[in-house]
């Protein structure tokens, strides 16, 4: 991508700097709203990076190489330098490391001295400009989509009106349909930029949703609990002391992803706890299928990487069960990071390396699932590229080794090794398995529903099923394509050999049983996008060749367009909407979804519940009381806002025998949806008659909390 290139003195850069500093300092002393946490969040995330390339002469990076570089080595900067912090400030008689003055005067000690150490080099800085500042009218647009999603999610908020969201979701398609089919209207050197106002419109569109917490079925909630803990304190404890038990919560405390990085955000920026989470954390996720369409484009043309990179987001995981997965929301930037570093031919030996070290730090500092997988991949690509003897300097025995040292050293040595013990676990999970190998229920319902053995619930379940099948199947295809070279591409031996894993551990997962659950099957697939999305694309090329030579790139466009656009209809669920069907989809059918599913499986949490978890926690001795709720409330508002040790909570039943010292927490779906879930079964509270005994101690009208007073 050619950009003009502006040169600057290191004494005006210096200058830059130094006037940020200044500005910066001000914002956060007057505590000036909206300019502080915008300025402070693109200062401490792009800045230190930033310098570091300078420092390192990386001039040849484009403007977006350079952004994303920028990115992941400022937020690694962030979360090393807060642990170093956190570790020795008590040298220094600090009792609250993570907290507002030592954060920011040690950073911007060391973004000073970074500055300094560029202009000492005495060199030109290199600035892009040119295609930044000739921007396409029509590429303005594509502004328009973020901004329809965050007023489009407000208006469901206030009013259970969803067609800002739909007007929004169709034009994501529209604007998808004119990149493929018109160079003029929207030009491939644009194509970064509709794909991150692609992904932040469909990220906020969940995230805004409500103005608390909504999990998606995923670990947002315990993730919560312990940032909350660690900002609370303004320091960060491995040992997790105040949830009781290490197993609940230790390997989760060990990602400094979820405990350090927000507890930064929050203080430097003065934001509220929730919205660190649902603001800062999709912004960075949403660089990760720019990273994606960088890795791609190189290889598979301009074209073919945005049309990957559009089915990467369209899957319902990117914006759905993600939003709850914040620890792997870094770790997935840091994951294609690596990657890109791998193999980066613009980055000398000694460069790569040093990347190579703080990225892999990153990485298995923000979440272990992705650590293993990436030291699968590297370990048998280097075993694979010496059993044939080809040699290789993009992946080196020194990479897999230190990789190895250090993950394990953090899992054993953090958290009494809650980590490192889990990872056994799961083994010996997968392992007792094997013994269901012929029965296909062990594989979990997810893989039946891929494997199409589970009948669909609906017609618009088997036409959307279909449009799945279909991508999967071009994925299939595209893979024979690459082993029979019936495809051109651009790629190394070490990245065929990633895509050769890839289909192979999508192969494992469906033939393994119990594989598929140590993860989830949905975000292992998505994981595995990184590496088959781009096969999806080489399918339809294929079958576009056997109709015509000619007119190949057309009629594969064409194909493609005809079945993505259809997928994320249905992925988003936009057609289940229209159709008024059956829908999980909070942000389009939240007004009409039953309680359980929306309180329950998707974590949907009300002001009510959340005021009465932390009235609990404020105002009862936990650890001296058994505290009964529902099957949901456990483990949401009660451990992410009451910050209460679940081990102190019991579900409850029509047949539940509240002791002297029992506490009963009902939530708004309790109250409000007159719905009490159990561990198999759903009453209502008027079932519930041990509650005739106890005595109401809190109410606010969508929560109660009774207690045995006898």
């Amino acid at each position: 991508m050619n950009s003009a290139i502006n040169k600057r003195k290191p004494r005006e850069l210096l200058f830059i700097v130094l006037f940020l500093q200044v500005a910066i300092c001000t914002t956060v002393l007057l505590n000036v709203s909206v300019v502080r946490q915008i300025m402070v969040f693109i200062y401490f995330t792009f800045v230190p990076g930033f310098l570091a390339i300078k420092l390192l002469k990386l001039s040849e990076l484009n403007w977006a190489e350079t952004l994303l570089f920028s990115v992941g080595l400022g937020i690694a900067f962030l979360m090393l330098g807060g642990l170093l912090v956190n570790e020795f400030c008590f040298m220094f008689g600090v009792s609250q490391p993570l907290s507002l003055m030592p954060l920011i005067l040690t950073f911007n000690s060391l973004i000073l001295i970074s500055g300094v150490l560029v202009y000492l080099r005495s060199e030109d800085v290199k600035l892009y400009t040119g295609d930044l500042l000739r921007v396409s009218p029509f590429a303005l647009f594509l502004i328009c989509l973020p901004i329809l999603s965050i007023v489009g999610a407000m208006w469901v908020n206030a009013y259970e009106n969803n067609l800002i969201l739909l007007f929004m979701i169709i034009a994501i398609s529209l604007f998808f349909m004119i990149g493929i089919l018109s160079k003029k209207l929207l030009p491939p050197k644009f194509y970064p930029f509709a794909i991150v106002m692609i992904a932040i419109a469909l990220l906020f569109h969940s995230s805004f949703i409500s103005s608390h917490l909504v999990h998606y079925g995923s670990d947002l909630t315990a993730e919560y609990a312990a940032f909350k803990a660690t900002e609370n304190e303004a320091f960060w404890n491995s040992t997790v002391p105040q949830f009781g038990s290490l197993t609940n919560i230790g390997r989760i405390t060990d990602m400094l992803s979820v405990t350090i990085l927000p507890t930064i955000y929050s203080s430097l920026l003065n934001m509220d706890s929730e919205w660190v989470f649902k603001i800062l954390y999709p912004l960075i996720f949403s660089l990760v299928p720019l990273a994606l369409y960088q890795l791609w484009q190189k290889r598979f043309g301009s074209k073919l990487a945005f049309i990957s990179a559009f089915l990467f987001m369209a899957q319902e995981t990117f914006y759905n069960e993600m939003i709850g997965l914040n620890r792997q929301i870094i770790a997935e930037l840091f994951f294609v990071l690596l990657l890109i570093t791998i193999f980066s031919g613009k980055l000398k030996t000694a460069k790569k390396m040093m990347f190579f070290m703080i990225f892999s730090f990153a990485l298995l500092t923000s979440h272990y699932g992705l650590a293993q997988i990436f030291l699968f991949f590297i370990s048998i690509t280097l075993i694979y590229l010496v059993v044939m003897k080809r040699p290789t300097k993009n992946i080196t025995m020194s990479m897999v080794v230190f990789f190895f040292v250090v993950m394990f050293l953090w899992y054993i040595y953090t958290s009494n090794s809650v980590v490192f013990d889990d990872i056994l676990e799961f083994g010996g999970y997968v392992s007792r398995q094997l013994g269901g190998f012929f029965d296909p229920g062990a594989r979990g319902e997810t893989v039946l529903i891929g494997l199409g053995l589970e009948a669909p619930p609906s017609i618009w379940n088997m036409i959307s099923r279909a449009f799945a099948y279909l991508t999967q199947a071009f994925i299939v295809i595209g893979f024979y394509g690459l082993v029979t070279k019936r495809t051109r591409t651009r790629f190394e031996l070490e990245y065929f050999v990633f895509t050769l894993l890839a289909v192979a551990s999508l192969a494992a997962l469906i033939l393994v049983p119990g594989l598929a659950n140590t993860l989830n099957m949905t975000r292992f697939y998505h994981i595995l996008l990184f590496f088959l999305a781009p096969l999806c694309t080489l399918g339809a090329e294929i079958i576009a060749s056997i109709v015509s030579k000619r007119k190949t790139e057309m009629i594969a466009s064409v194909l493609l367009l005809s079945v993505l656009i259809p997928y994320f209809l249905f992925q988003v669920g936009f057609v289940y909407e229209v159709t008024e069907s059956d829908n999980w989809s909070i942000p389009l059918s939240k007004y009409r979804m039953p309680a359980y599913r929306l309180y329950g499986h998707l974590g949907y949490i009300t002001a009510y519940s959340i005021t009465g978890a932390e009235w609990v926690s404020n105002t009862v001795a936990v650890e001296y009381r058994q505290i009964y709720s529902d099957r949901w409330a456990k483990p949401t508002e009660l451990r992410a806002y009451g910050l209460i040790y679940t081990g102190y909570v019991e579900r409850l039943s029509n047949t539940t025998k509240i002791g002297t010292n029992g506490i009963v927490y009902l939530s708004s779906l309790n109250i409000i949806e007159e719905t009490v879930v159990g561990s198999h079964y759903i009453w209502s509270p008027s079932e519930l008659g041990f509650l005739l005994d106890l005595s109401t101690i809190y109410s606010n009208g969508g929560c109660e909390v009774y207690a045995n007073t006898s």
